[in-house]
């Protein structure tokens, strides 16, 4: 059976409605998958490398699930990227992680609309998400698919809207799920 591994980027998931729902989703939707939450593993930011490049060499597919922060991943995870992604592990002549499927899952407080080059953001998702189009390449990391769920603000939550946001968040999950489901042969 293939191995599953999601590294959860949110700082704190346990304040997060789409982040949540989804690792909740896919943690009841997928056979053999680990969830790695990084704001649980590291409050104090000492990464585990050895423990962690292990868990990576474990897996068939690689899901990163986490809000885009001012335009990249948040600062935890982006420490997790520099302190285990090392040459001579994830890339060079010597790296590991070739040929392993990645999928990276992004959500965003902004709607859909404000990531267009004529709108708040100037740039597509498409454009803004190349950086990690670049770093899939350098680790010789099969990228399989990079999604988005738009909208999920903190602003203006109610109850309704968080219903709302759970119900866009499971929906979107689902699809995740099947991704997932097709690259390790099950369905």
């Amino acid at each position: 059976m293939k191995k599953v591994l999601v590294i959860s980027g949110h700082p704190n998931l346990s304040q997060s409605i789409a982040n949540q729902t989804i690792i909740d989703s896919l943690t009841s939707g997928l056979n053999s998958v680990e969830i790695r939450r990084l704001d649980t593993l590291y409050p104090t930011e000492q990464i585990d490398v050895t423990a962690e490049q292990q868990a990576l060499l474990n897996a068939d597919v690689i899901v990163w699930q986490f809000p885009f922060h001012w335009y990249s991943m948040p600062a935890l995870m982006k420490k997790w990227l520099d302190e285990v992604f090392l040459h001579g592990f994830a890339h060079g002549s010597t790296a590991k992680l070739g040929g392993k499927k990645l999928v990276i899952s992004i959500t965003t407080g902004a709607p859909e609309v404000a990531y267009q080059e004529d709108a708040v953001m100037k740039h597509t998702m498409a454009q803004l998400v190349a950086p990690f189009e670049s770093i899939a390449a350098l680790c010789q990391l099969d990228l399989q698919n990079i999604s988005y769920l738009n909208g999920v603000s903190y602003v203006g939550r109610n109850e309704e809207k968080i219903a709302e946001q759970k119900q866009t968040a499971r929906k979107y999950a689902e699809q995740l799920i099947q991704t997932i489901n097709e690259l390790i042969g099950e369905k």
